[in-house]
């Protein structure tokens, strides 16, 4: 089989450009609590909906003096907007929470504790909090869709210390899986093990029949032919990472995935130092928010807003 090295302008997805959302316009739009609360308002309920209590179609609410609610303007019910939200109770103000989002929109590798508890202006256990709630928020974002079309689809190891000994235990590390369907979205998930069973079964829930899928040599890999896909290899042991196929002219390569993990690596090494079991789903549907939402600049702010 012949080699092929891996051409650098072929590795992860190019940059799109993007609308940016500088500090400037963010204070601009949200300059005080008061701002904060209106959006979250106008997202939950809008300031002219109708009203749960006296059934007014398009009924105006006006803001109350003294209290974070707003007043039907027939009846005079309250509506509490931050009320079932990771907003009510905290007395961290509002404009904070929503700075703390912005700098999850506007990063490439994550916001760790204590950058949030620098920026912020708040104690670590405040900081750490507000960070894992929006990891929350960030993951309840998008409804699931299984992938079709092309799905390039990889699995690594993430945490810890592994020598390069062949058979040499993994039992210190995280297994992490990756589908990527080229030109759309991007879906991970942590799995047990990296046995046949457990790939095939997670291509079987995330994957349409019928479609295109690239894998490297990993054995775990080998039933996709069996289950109604076109599955197409790359032998990285053997230095091959894109291969074009003779029969069908698709150009099987995992390299979009693989760049995402190699962004995920770094940004958890560099930023975060380390991130636990427990909490690494949290951390992965944030690099898959971004990744998913990038070209949509500042709208991905509205659509975590959204997802109180």
């Amino acid at each position: 089989m012949a080699r092929t090295r891996r051409p650098r302008s072929q590795v992860g997805n190019k940059p799109s450009k993007v609308q940016a959302f500088s500090v400037r316009q963010f204070f601009a739009r949200f300059p005080n609590d008061e701002a904060c609360l209106e959006h979250v308002m106008s997202v939950r309920y809008g300031l002219r909906h109708t009203c749960g209590k006296c059934g007014v179609i398009d009924a105006t609410f006006h803001r109350l003096a003294k209290r974070p609610a707003y007043s039907c303007a027939s009846c005079g019910a309250h509506v509490y907007p931050c009320a079932g939200t990771v907003f009510q109770d905290s007395k961290t103000p509002l404009t904070v929470w929503f700075y703390a989002i912005y700098l999850f929109v506007t990063t490439r590798h994550g916001v760790s504790g204590k950058e949030l508890q620098r920026q912020l202006g708040v104690t670590y256990k405040t900081a750490w909090r507000i960070g894992q709630q929006i990891r929350l928020l960030i993951g309840s974002v998008d409804e699931f869709v299984a992938l079709k079309g092309h799905v390039e689809i990889d699995e690594t190891f993430v945490g810890g210390h592994m020598p390069r000994s062949e058979g040499h235990p993994r039992d210190n590390k995280i297994i992490v899986m990756g589908l990527k369907e080229r030109g759309g979205r991007m879906v991970t998930e942590i799995i047990p093990d990296v046995s046949k069973d457990t790939l095939r079964g997670v291509v079987l829930m995330k994957v349409q029949p019928k479609t295109i899928v690239s894998t490297d040599e990993a054995t775990g890999y080998g039933l996709l032919t069996g289950d109604d896909y076109q599955h197409g290899r790359v032998n990285h042991n053997q230095d091959v990472w894109a291969r074009v196929d003779p029969e069908t002219g698709v150009n099987h390569h995992v390299q979009h995935v693989e760049s995402f993990w190699n962004l995920f690596k770094t940004s958890v090494r560099s930023t975060h130092i380390h991130v636990s079991e427990k909490y690494m789903d949290r951390y992965l549907d944030e690099f898959t928010f971004r990744s998913n939402h990038r070209q949509m600049g500042n709208a991905m702010f509205d659509l975590i807003i959204g997802a109180v």
